[in-house]
């Protein structure tokens, strides 16, 4: 599902997990919303999508790569775009937190 770039063999083991993930097997339409989907369409679209990540192997990976990556598009490890922002927004505080304290 993801963009599998180019890296030399040294890293090659970094993007690894990928081949095991369960949405290799699903069409990518499903993980990434159509322009102008809204509503029923884009929740139950999306539904959809986090089940596949609730049974995938390698969900872990997934997400850590996401969030990390900032992945601003799509269903990655079973986080939607909106929900990988919060998830951000909230470690920014935590960390601004304890570094002011």
């Amino acid at each position: 599902m993801g963009r599998k770039p180019d890296l030399p063999g040294s890293t090659e083991w970094a993007w690894a997990w990928q081949e095991s993930a369960a949405c290799t097997e699903q069409d990518t339409g499903l993980f990434f919303h159509p322009a102008g989907e809204r509503g029923p369409d884009f929740e139950a679209r999306e539904r959809a999508a986090k089940r596949v990540c609730a049974r995938c192997p390698v969900m872990a990976h997934c997400r850590a790569y996401a969030l990390e990556a900032r992945e601003p598009y799509g269903v990655w490890g079973g986080l939607s775009e909106d929900e990988r922002v919060s998830v951000l927004r909230r470690r920014r505080r935590e960390h601004d937190r304890a570094t002011a304290a």
